[in-house]
């Protein structure tokens, strides 16, 4: 039977270490195990978060109620087959592995076990991430509602049914290197108009973090509030033609829509 209180960690990256942060806000430290393939890595964060390190994935996975695979999609087939033996009945499992079904899952693991795939992003780390869950065949709103609870403290959690997973990694998945894309972008044109790298940088950043702030509190469309900065045949508009003019709002679309179609490819071929 599974501790209805203890959480397993296979992986501990980026994005495994974040879930970790937010997830010791609510559970105790030593009812969760962390396992990586990089097992002195995997001791050290585990002592710097004070939670116990597994010698191996299927220790890690023993008498848990929730296991998280934050690992590599290329290895999460492999790593579900291995803890298979070890998954406890009722056990919930999680993949936040981009571009991996719940029915590949599903067929690697014990008949019935509920999983459950998440899509988070990297801002998730500073807490101002989003996270979107889909179930699986068995896994029931309950299963969700615990997942999102365990998520909570990484940012904001949304829930699609499964085919808009490989979207989802296109817009927030994906889009904040987008938006650091164009961080840089904006803070090089400051340093070719004049100012240092560091006061382009910041003014570039805030700007950003300003307009997206923004665009959440108000609730209004995108449009209005661009409308709103661009008086006529002001500056703002002769930028916002420049850009349309370069295709940039087509690139953008155009961008998500290789992710998508990317995401989508991965698991085929990890299927085959």
């Amino acid at each position: 039977m599974a501790n209805s209180s203890s959480t397993a960690f296979i992986g501990i990256g980026v994005m495994g270490e974040a879930i970790l942060t937010s997830v010791l806000r609510t559970v105790d430290p030593q009812h969760v195990r962390v396992a990586d393939g990089r097992v002195e890595y995997a001791r050290e964060r585990a002592a710097a978060h004070g939670v116990r390190a597994a010698a191996s994935n299927t220790e890690a996975v023993d008498g848990a109620a929730v296991v998280l695979l934050a690992v590599k999609p290329k290895d999460i087939g492999a790593v579900a087959e291995e803890i298979a033996p070890a998954i406890t009945p009722g056990a919930v499992v999680v993949s936040v592995a981009a571009g991996i079904s719940t029915a590949f899952l599903e067929s690697r693991l014990p008949a019935g076990t509920p999983v459950v795939r998440v899509m988070p992003n990297t801002p998730a780390t500073i807490g101002a991430g989003v996270s979107v869950l889909s179930a699986g065949t068995h896994a029931t709103p309950a299963h969700l509602d615990q997942i999102s609870t365990l998520l909570e403290g990484t940012g904001a959690v949304y829930r699609v049914d499964e085919p808009y997973q490989d979207a989802v990694t296109a817009i927030s998945g994906s889009g904040p290197a987008y938006v650091f894309y164009l961080i840089d972008a904006l803070a090089e044109a400051g340093v070719l108009g004049g100012l240092s790298r560091d006061l382009a940088r910041d003014l570039a950043v805030r700007t950003v973090a300003g307009a997206g702030a923004m665009a959440q509190q108000t609730g209004e469309h995108p449009v209005v509030l661009r409308e709103r900065v661009s008086s006529p045949a002001g500056t703002t508009v002769a930028a916002l033609r420049e850009l349309d003019e370069r295709g940039v709002r087509a690139a953008v679309i155009a961008a998500a829509e290789t992710v998508r179609t990317r995401s989508i490819e991965m698991g085929r071929e990890l299927d085959s």
